[in-house]
């Protein structure tokens, strides 16, 4: 009978931790979310910063309608990880989610279900609770994918309180002087039955036909006579080119350059009046040929009249159409003359009334559903679009068409319903953006609104800079912003309005402070059901109309900060001024609510709400098409839970550069799953090799542990500082793309495969185990806290594991901050010296693989090294004496001076050790350990080993 052979592995500090390797996403992260809100995590993480510096990230808030896409998880994603970054940088960092709730998409969800004749109580009720079914459900998915935030406390525009802080930041904006009303063309979709502001308009391509549309001069001496001619031999016509048949009808002028030069062109159709510039292109267009009879100045035909084109079809267009001179008729495409319909166009209608037009003599057949009014000769009771080609035909029969063709052209369309939108001129409420008159002013503004808006951008924080620019040119640019909506469902502009002179009531201050009082006990629904007599009395009552318009929804979300920051959630009050840290949303809300907010923070305030800005882009496919329903690209975010986890999103989200679009498909999410086993498997090191470890009693003062573990301390603190700089600056992809690159060769490739040895095979209690073990805690300790903001899932599991008592009495790692890791006194040179010692090893590595591939080795232990260095080198390798072997994980390291470096590899004369696998030439040296090397029986049974570098 023989002895058995002895078990040495069970000798070894083999590393254990009951922190799976698998981390079964799908199916355990519901129960931390459950028990972030059992142990109520956001609340004892306010708790834990009391009296600390505030970080407030206001939220853009979602729209209350549909299930959440990726765009929202990308977005709610990037809010998390900064409020968490910023947590645990020692900030409290609050986060209180909302939702903006009125508006027209839910009154069409409403209008579908129930049809369009609801009555207004019974609209906002139905509204209501519409709102409040989808908040619930966004909520929900917003949780899952491991949101903190004061999902308790959230704030939503419908919210009585905050509908009646929107009727006070009204008001106030009212007495700065900025709100008027007045008749003026504004966008209008007949889809919304309402006008939209600049925001809710987009711009894609549409099918138009282009006409090229003769109008009689009427007073063809004076014509004569503008071009130096004693009279006029044939008929002259006045030649306009236009992409909008439908204004026809209501053109009431002709605009010319008055700085451009002008033909009168001798053809068979007439005499021409077209721009100098103009006149081969359209003779071409027309079929025509010609002679410039003569040519002037476009000042010199001001006032002159011509016939409108459709005058001889019908007298309902016998009127006159005068030429009024206006910079923006170019000679860049067209005629050179521009019809002016100032019902319908901006520039027309400052045209016109600049040249003494009454607005009430203005034409204004289209109404709000698109259609012409009945009255209205020849095309009465037309859908307007379906009208152009019948007046097309009406200007051909009547020989005043020149030439028409189709053509496909950039035109606003409404960004809800993607239909094309048109200028319509309607009574509307307007927010003034320069140098005018408001209603009831009591304390004007000292600057104009757009001046004091560029003022605020040049203060403000851009994340990427370029979006400065693109808000500064959207302001620039802007016309006044028209604030009210003919709808129901929405915040109240509480005005009551007299019959016959359409003037404000004299009492409208008062009047809002009252309605700001009903709505605020009552909701909107308390200002619907009050009736003109119930506010004025008796007396006035008969005299006024209430208006039945409500704020446009982007005042609704614009004005946030001024009853959500300032009121009804005093927590989020901020100690160092008015303005919120950080507003972040996709770079289209520069023309959303980046914009509205700062435009009502300046007309209140004078300032910004914000004190930096971040736009991230939207979420695509692989080949870069932006993700939608109809062409089946999108990723559904609650899918993609339910089958890989949401860590694995948050990683996406974290890993993507947010300035640009965002990329996201099966095989990029399955790139990113193979990034968070990196990560993972590091931890399960880390805490493995740290279970038996008691901090307290058994760390190793910095001066006294091995070199290679302060070279780690020192590695540890400067990757520390580069991730904070970057988290400083909310960025996360380069964090994510140095920590895969810090696990697999910093760790993984080097460090941790270097302790291996030392962990496993030195005493359990020794100091070289104890040194490498008081590393792997700092480093496990600052690990945790870089993945938390993006792994927060996986940060949480492991410190229950790491510090369990620790995370007993606080309930998550998200009160911790920042760990200080211990920086050795002489952390430039040892980084310095061990960045060569790396160098030097990965030469001798491909040296010894070079050998593998020859089947002459097995593992690198069983190499034996020649290394020739030159000085500076050689002196660095020496100073590790025997040590270098573990540095290179080979068997022996012989080291010779050179003038190069040389590496030769030859397999290991001696026998391998089967407890450290290390191959040396005293192993069975020891009669009674006759398996083992000297260093292993040392290791065991003697005063173990003594390690100073390795």
């Amino acid at each position: 009978m023989t002895d058995s052979k002895p078990d040495y592995r069970s000798t070894l500090n083999l590393p254990d931790t009951a922190f799976p390797m698998r981390g079964d996403l799908p199916k355990r992260e519901p129960g931390w979310i459950a028990q972030w809100e059992r142990d109520g995590v956001y609340q004892r993480l306010r708790a834990a910063r009391a009296e600390r510096p505030k970080f407030i990230l206001h939220d853009g808030p979602p729209y209350a309608n549909g299930q959440i896409h990726m765009g929202h998880a990308v977005n709610k994603v990037l809010k998390d990880m900064i409020t968490k970054s910023r947590q645990l940088a020692g900030f409290d960092a609050l986060y209180i989610p909302g939702w903006d709730c009125h508006g027209l998409p839910i009154e069409n969800a409403i209008e579908k279900k129930y049809g369009r004749n609801l009555s207004r109580d019974d609209m906002q009720a139905k509204s209501r609770a519409y709102a409040a079914e989808q908040i619930a459900q966004q909520m929900a998915d917003f949780k899952r994918l491991g949101i903190l935030g004061d999902w308790d406390h959230p704030y939503r525009t419908m919210d009585p309180a905050n509908e009646a802080g929107e009727i006070r930041a009204f008001k106030r904006v009212i007495e700065r002087g900025f709100v008027y009303r007045g008749l003026k063309p504004v966008h209008w979709c007949f889809d919304c039955h309402s006008s939209l502001a600049e925001f809710e308009i987009e711009y894609a391509d549409k099918k138009s036909q282009t006409l090229d549309v003769g109008f009689l001069c009427a007073e063809p001496a004076k014509l004569a006579a503008a071009f130096g001619l004693p009279a006029l031999d044939q008929d002259a016509y006045a030649v306009i080119w236009t992409t909008t048949a439908w204004t026809l009808p209501a053109n009431q002028a002709l605009n010319l350059n008055p700085e451009l030069d002008y033909c009168l062109v001798d053809t068979a159709r007439g005499m021409l009046l077209l721009a100098a510039a103009r006149v081969q292109d359209c003779l071409q267009r027309y079929g025509l040929e010609g002679r410039v009879a003569a040519t002037t100045k476009g000042k010199s035909l001001a006032g002159i009249n011509f016939h409108h084109p459709l005058a001889a079809v019908d007298p309902g267009y016998d009127r006159l159409s005068p030429v009024y001179l206006a910079d923006y008729a170019t000679a860049d495409d067209g005629t050179g003359i521009v019809h002016s319909s100032p019902a319908y166009g901006l520039d027309d209608f400052n045209s016109c009334l600049a040249h003494g037009m009454r607005i009430e003599d203005i034409l204004n057949p289209v109404q709000g559903d698109g259609m012409y009014a009945a009255d209205l000769p020849l095309f009465g009771g037309m859908q307007i679009w379906k009208a152009a080609p019948v007046i097309t035909d009406a200007l051909r029969r009547a020989g005043r068409l020149f030439a028409t063709r189709d053509i496909l052209h950039s035109y606003p369309h409404c960004w809800r319903h993607k239909t094309p939108v048109i200028y319509r001129a309607a009574a509307q409420w307007f927010i003034r953006m320069d140098e005018g008159e408001g209603v009831f002013t009591k304390d004007k503004a000292p600057k104009t609104l757009r001046q004091m808006a560029l003022d605020a951008i040049d203060h403000t924080g851009f994340y990427p800079e370029n979006g400065r620019a693109r808000l500064r040119d959207m302001i620039a640019n802007r016309p006044d912003w028209c604030i009210s909506r003919q709808r129901a469902w929405g915040v109240p502009l509480p005005f009551f309005l007299h019959k016959d002179t359409g003037e404000l009531h004299p009492r409208t201050m008062d009047i809002l402070d009252q309605a700001a009082s009903l709505v605020e006990q009552g909701g909107i629904e308390a200002w619907s059901r009050v009736t003109a007599e119930d506010i004025l009395g008796p007396g006035d009552a008969p005299h006024y109309i209430k208006s039945s318009d409500i704020l446009e929804v982007w005042f609704d979300s614009g004005s946030t900060f001024f009853h959500v920051l300032r009121g009804t959630h005093p927590e989020a009050h901020h100690e160092t001024g008015p303005e919120a840290d950080l507003y972040l949303e996709g770079h289209d809300q520069h023309r959303g609510w980046f914009h509205s907010s700062l435009l009502l923070a300046c007309a209140l305030e004078g300032r910004a709400p914000y004190k930096s800005l971040l736009t991230h882009g939207f979420t695509v496919d692989s080949q870069g098409r932006k993700m939608s329903k109809s062409l089946g690209n999108g990723v559904d975010p609650l899918e993609t839970s339910k089958k890989l986890g949401a860590e694995i999103i948050r990683l996406w989200v974290a890993s993507s550069d947010y300035s640009g679009d965002i990329a996201g498909d099966d095989k990029i999410l399955a790139r990113v799953v193979d990034s968070y086993r990196r990560v993972r498997n590091t931890l399960r090191f880390l805490l493995a090799n740290v279970a038996d470890f008691d901090p307290a009693s058994q760390a190793v003062p910095l001066e006294q542990m091995l070199e290679i573990d302060r070279w780690a301390l020192a590695r540890t603190a400067e990757f520390q500082a580069s991730v904070l700089q970057h988290y400083e600056a909310y960025e996360f992809h380069p964090v994510v793309a140095k920590l895969l690159i810090f696990c697999s060769e910093d760790l993984g490739g080097f460090y941790l495969d270097v302790l291996k040895d030392r962990l496993y095979t030195t005493p359990a209690r020794s100091l070289a185990r104890r040194s490498a073990q008081t590393a792997l805690w700092h480093l496990t300790h600052a690990m945790l806290r870089w993945i938390a903001p993006f792994l927060s899932f996986t940060a949480e599991e492991a410190w229950a594991h790491f510090a369990p008592q620790r995370a007993a009495e606080t309930g998550t790692l998200f009160v911790e901050t920042y760990h200080p890791v211990p920086v050795p006194a002489d952390a430039e040179p040892l980084l310095a010296k061990w960045s060569r010692l790396r160098a030097i090893r990965d030469e001798v590595n491909r040296a010894v693989e070079a050998v593998r591939a020859e089947g002459r080795l097995g593992s690198s232990l069983q190499a034996w090294v020649k290394l020739t260095a030159p000085a500076d080198d050689l002196a660095l390798l020496s100073s590790l004496g025997d040590e270098l072997k573990f540095a290179f994980i080979t068997s022996r390291v012989q080291l010779q001076a050179g003038t190069e470096l040389a590496v030769q590899v030859d397999p290991a004369a001696a026998t391998k050790c089967e407890r450290c696998w290390h191959w040396e030439t005293d192993v069975g040296a020891d009669p009674a350990n006759p398996g083992i090397c000297a260093r292993c029986v040392s290791n065991l049974q003697g005063p173990g080993e003594t390690r100073r570098h390795a």
